[in-house]
């Protein structure tokens, strides 16, 4: 591949900024949009270490105009759709806003590939919360399990599936869903569940916060790590026939399990401080998640590297290190 240039909607986010670590080491040119934000010193905290090697832009997925401009100036050979409202309990809160950006924006970016530099290859990030309900007998949700999305977020991620599957299809586009299931790291926000969970363990643990206020602590996720899934991203757009993969460890956890993990390996004890705050659970909960991951493993040999038990180490070490230096 000659052109080595790709492009990353939401580049300074979790996985857009692990995902421009790997394309930089592979030789790309690497490109992407971050929203606006009032607090300039805040936009692109999880990039300020790879310095002037990304080329960032201000941008947002309801632009459609301003996302044809620099896909026709940038001509990428790679498109990869990262941005988007990833909170799910938030969705329930600001739905419209959650259906603008996750369901209308990918038309718009599809819009702008297409008018713009159509032969370039597409990554959607699609999403696990598309299944909802529906698990197969097995106790596992694949490619072909119905899905019953069951909250705002769900809903909006399930039509930017869809579309992408219909410009695939009606335009011969070379565009792919990666349906992945939950993945953190020390980069994920503290406001999502593992992140919360780990930064107020080790606030407890140094004598700075008594209490941990979660939502259902029965709830059963399949987390794995970012850095193997933005490998996966890769992987899926250098396929040569474009198509749809599930990415996960095959394992699940519940809540509870992992408030169990983190404060056993920081000498606490989680029932002495975790309690359920019903502000914090969903109008419609979702129990269970479980992925199989078969076909993108048997199709790509890609399998996840990081245990959850690693992953939830390395996310400790890293508040204990920002404590040590901060206080």
């Amino acid at each position: 591949m000659t052109n080595r240039k790709c492009f990353i909607s939401g580049i300074a986010g979790q996985d857009g900024s692990y995902l421009a670590e790997l394309l930089l080491a592979s030789g790309y040119e690497v490109h992407g949009i971050v929203r606006r934000n009032s607090v300039s010193e805040q936009q692109h905290t999880r990039l300020d270490h790879l310095g002037e090697k990304v080329h960032v832009y201000y941008g947002d997925l309801a632009d459609l105009s301003g996302l044809e401009r620099l896909f026709r100036d940038l001509q990428p050979a790679e498109i990869y759709n990262l941005a988007g409202q990833s909170h799910v309990r938030i969705s329930y809160d600001i739905p419209q806003y959650t259906v603008q950006t996750n369901a209308v924006g990918v038309l718009n970016i599809l819009e702008a590939y297409r008018s713009g530099c159509p032969e370039a290859r597409f990554y959607q990030a699609s999403s696990s919360e598309m299944f909802g309900s529906s698990v197969e007998a097995d106790g596992f949700q694949r490619e072909t399990t119905p899905m019953v999305p069951v909250s705002p977020y769900g809903c909006s991620k399930l039509f930017g599936f869809s579309i992408v599957r219909n410009y695939r299809d009606a335009y011969k586009m070379h565009a792919s869903n990666g349906i992945l299931f939950n993945h953190e790291s020390p980069r994920r926000g503290s406001n999502f569940v593992t992140n919360k969970t780990i930064k107020t363990a080790v606030q407890i643990k140094l004598g700075l916060e008594t209490t941990l206020e979660l939502g259902n602590l029965d709830s059963y996720r399949d987390w794995g790590h970012a850095k193997d899934y933005v490998r996966a991203m890769h992987l899926i757009v250098q396929q040569d026939i474009p198509g749809d993969w599930v990415v996960a460890t095959g394992e699940t956890r519940s809540v509870r399990d992992m408030c169990r993990y983190v404060f056993n390996s920081l000498e606490l004890n989680y029932e002495d401080h975790v309690v359920s705050n019903a502000r914090f659970l969903r109008p419609q909960e979702l129990p269970y998640l479980k992925g199989d991951a078969t076909r993108i493993m048997a199709e790509t040999g890609w399998k996840p590297e990081y245990s959850f038990e690693q992953l939830m180490d390395e996310m400790i070490d890293s508040w204990l290190c920002y404590y040590s230096t901060s206080r």
